[in-house]
Parts: C-alpha cells; sequence; structure tokens
C-alpha cells in the first residue's frame, strides 16, 4: 500500500511515520520548505520526501493520501487526486483505525484550544493515560506509534474534520460556532457548519455530543438534522436539570447519567462566560469517563490558562497588559471585551477574514477608550470605529504599539491585544505575535 502525504509538518510527519510503522510505502511531499527538524526526522526513519515541488508522478500512484490541514481542496495536486478517486483524508482519519483508545473530539469556531486543554488537564488529574493531539501539542498519529494512550483529547479544526470518513470519538463537543475561515467554504456558512458537525456523523447510540444549548447555528442544525449520539447540551440561561450542564445563581449544576455535580463559579481558574461554558463541556466529558467530584473540583480550580489566549502578561504602574494574540476572528474578540471590566486600550488588526465589526460595536463604545490598529491595512477599522472611540492610532510594529499603549493608559486600565485577525502581514503566526508583544511589555 502506497501512502502519500501532502505537507512535511507536525502532522504529516507523525502520519509518515506511523505509516512506516505500519508497512506502508510512504513518500512526503510539501510544495513548501520543510523545516530541518523535520527533515531529519523523516531522513531518520528512511521515509523519502521532497520539498518547494509536487512531483505528480510520485503522488499520484498513491492509495490513500494524507492532506495536511492547511492545504485548501482548490490546491491543483489535491484536484487531480479527486478526479482521479485516490482517497484523500486528514491526519485524525488515518491514526484512528491503529488505536483502540477512547478519543474526545472537541471543535467550534472559538473556545476549543482552552476547552481541550482544560478537558486534558482534567482526565490526567483524574489518574486517566491521557494524550493531547489534533491541532494541539504532538501529532495524534505519531502519539499513535509511540505512546498508546488509553484516552486522547483531540482539537479538531473544520479542515481536519472534512478529511474524516470513518473517524468517530466517543465524546464529541462542538463549543460554538459563528463565521470563520469562509474563504475555505466558497463564503456559504451553511457549509462550515455542516463540516463542524462532521464531528457527529459517525456516532451511535453509545456515543455522546456536548454542545452549547444557546448557540444558534448549532440549534437550527440540530431542529433539522437527526443524530445517533446522547445529547448533553449546557446553557448559561436555560435550567436542563435532568441532562446536561446550565448555571443557577451562580453555580455549576452538571447532571450525567443521573450523576450532579455542583461548583461556585467564582472557584474556577478562569474568568468570562465562555469559560463558564468551557468548564461545562470539560465537567461533561468527566463525568462520562467517571473522574472522581472532588477532582474535578480541583481541576478547574488549578488550571493555568492556554498561551495567547486572555494571558495576564504583566501589570505595570497599575495597567494590566493582555494577550490574546489568538484571538483571530470577531467572534473571539467579543468573548475578550465581554469579560473586560476596566477602561480598555485595544490593539487590533492584521489581515482580515471577511470580518464584520458591527457586533462589537456596543461592547467597543462601554469598555474601550483607545483603539491602536496595526497591521498593513488598517483602513476597515478605522472606519467601523472612527466615530465610537476618542483615541485611534496606526502602527506597523508591535513595540511601537505597545510604547503607545503604554503612554495612553492609566492607572485602573487594561492594555488588551486581541486582534481580531490573522497575522500573517507582519507576523509569522499568531504565537510570534503574542511573543512579541510579551517581549515590547517586558522591553518598557
Amino acid at each position: 500500500m502506497r501512502l502519500v502525504v501532502l505537507g512535511g509538518g507536525e502532522s504529516g510527519v507523525g502520519t509518515a511515520i506511523l505509516g512506516k510503522q505500519k508497512g506502508y510505502d510512504v513518500f512526503v511531499s510539501d510544495y513548501g520548505k520543510i523545516k530541518d527538524s523535520y527533515k531529519e526526522v523523516l531522513t531518520n526513519n528512511e521515509i523519502i520526501w521532497e520539498d518547494e515541488k509536487h512531483t505528480e508522478s510520485l503522488i499520484l500512484n498513491a492509495d490513500v493520501v494524507m492532506k495536511s490541514p492547511g492545504i485548501p481542496e482548490k490546491a491543483p495536486i489535491v484536484k487531480k487526486l479527486i478526479e482521479k478517486g485516490i482517497s484523500v483524508i486528514s491526519e485524525i482519519e488515518f491514526a484512528a483505525q491503529f488505536t483502540n483508545a477512547i478519543t474526545v473530539g472537541i471543535t467550534g469556531s472559538n473556545g476549543k484550544t482552552t476547552t481541550t486543554l482544560l478537558t486534558y488537564h482534567v482526565l490526567k488529574q483524574g489518574g486517566l493515560n491521557v494524550g493531547l493531539a489534533g491541532n494541539i501539542g504532538k501529532s495524534f498519529a505519531l502519539q499513535v506509534a509511540e505512546n498508546k494512550h488509553d484516552v486522547y483529547v483531540l482539537e479538531l479544526s473544520s479542515f481536519q474534520l472534512d478529511g474524516i470518513i470513518n473517524y468517530k470519538p466517543h465524546i464529541a463537543i462542538i463549543t460554538n460556532i459563528s463565521p470563520d475561515h469562509l474563504d475555505r467554504y466558497n463564503y456559504d456558512y451553511s457549509l462550515y457548519i455542516a463540516s463542524k458537525f462532521r464531528i457527529t456523523k459517525n456516532q451511535t447510540e453509545a456515543d455522546y455530543l456536548i454542545y452549547d444549548y444557546e448557540d444558534e447555528a448549532i440549534h437550527n442544525w440540530l431542529t433539522n438534522n437527526t443524530i445517533k449520539a446522547n445529547k448533553v447540551p449546557f446553557s448559561l440561561s436555560e435550567k436542563l436539570e435532568n441532562n446536561g450542564a446550565f448555571l443557577e445563581e451562580n453555580k455549576i449544576n452538571s447532571t450525567i447519567n443521573k450523576e450532579i455535580f455542583t461548583m461556585q463559579i467564582n472557584e474556577l481558574a478562569l474568568e468570562g462566560k465562555h469559560n463558564i461554558k468551557n468548564a461545562m463541556a470539560a465537567t461533561a466529558v468527566a463525568q462520562l469517563l467517571n473522574i472522581r467530584k472532588q477532582t474535578i473540583r480541583e481541576s478547574l480550580t488549578n488550571f493555568q490558562g492556554a498561551e495567547h489566549r486572555l494571558e495576564k502578561v504583566l501589570k505595570i504602574q497599575g495597567v494590566q497588559y493582555i494577550n490574546d494574540s489568538k484571538a483571530t476572528n470577531v467572534n473571539s474578540v467579543f468573548y475578550a471585551l465581554d469579560s473586560m471590566t476596566t477602561p480598555t486600550v485595544w490593539i487590533v488588526g492584521g489581515v482580515d477574514k471577511g470580518n464584520d465589526y458591527d457586533e462589537l460595536m456596543p461592547l467597543v463604545r462601554e469598555k474601550v477608550k483607545a483603539i491602536i490598529c496595526i497591521g498593513v491595512d488598517n483602513a476597515k477599522i478605522s472606519n467601523a470605529f472612527n466615530n465610537v472611540v476618542d483615541i485611534m492610532v496606526e502602527t506597523t510594529s508591535m513595540s511601537e504599539a505597545v510604547q503607545i499603549a503604554k503612554r495612553i493608559a492609566e492607572k485602573g486600565d487594561t492594555v488588551l491585544l486581541s486582534p481580531a485577525c490573522a497575522s500573517f502581514d507582519l507576523f509569522e503566526n499568531y504565537e510570534d505575535r503574542g511573543n512579541q508583544f510579551k517581549q515590547a511589555i517586558y522591553n518598557l
């Protein structure tokens, strides 16, 4: 059997190693440059690779192709493979067939990283032999090849779900759905929503779908489609007493299989309404996997949040600096601004993925005292908010943005980097952007 791997990054190299271990004839091809560290791993494992090109004769003879999530289906080589009827799948689909582990699959437009890390933390504290993979950490395929965990918590993007045929998580979570990455879905929101729901398409009556009961897109889809999995909703406004999690008098109540778990929200390590929902989702997983209530409570209390997601960096002269570089869409920024309790200097901008800033208006009016744009083209942001805030400054480097923020912010204020955009105009990725922000603060 010939396995061709398109993309020589984390998921590609992991898949190649697992494929080799399972007796496939493996070839890795990357149209860009493969990092030296990955080249070394491939060479040490005697796996043939190429970069900066796709040699069609070596690719179109595949039995199965694993496509890295970053490569769009519109790519010429992918189109040719599909025309030839060759199966093009994701790393998750490929690796899942080689493990009997329970998998918890987590998707959503926002909150999935935090929910994934939180769920992993609770299960690990609960004594399970658990791996963390998907869109985060070490490749799932590599862990299946090397580690043999009993449970995997997988963060799954819509692109990874698009490449699924038979994979099913025992427990699936959809945190929420809002327009994102629409450039990859022909600007058709319904296609993006359908992509998220692929997470439950192979689930059976023995499996579970945990989801946000209040989310309009999720609600509409579930009203118009049937699923086999047991539904476990969570809500901040609706009393879901028999099944699922809800909020009452600042207390989380979560009922799973007649077992009730309760916890005061002021004990949660993470602040903000969206994090109450993330905690509810993680709690439901822990209850389904029979983690002790005391352990769940302790884990939710001592959890350290995800880097670049509402990460408190430093307090300087009474001003709190917060790094939310991972907020690459409007919906994420909505959560960030919603959780601000002090006047905020907001650093925003980058490569816009078709943003509509209207839904942020009430929050910006209420909370934001100044906007600092950071990006090559800030016209859309200034047009949207010009009349809403008193101070609007354009900058083209992170150090400049932080220097200006320091001058504007007064004691008791917050400086929030929450860009609402991708980072590729000025930075390598959102991590690089967040790290430059932190470095600029340390340099103040």
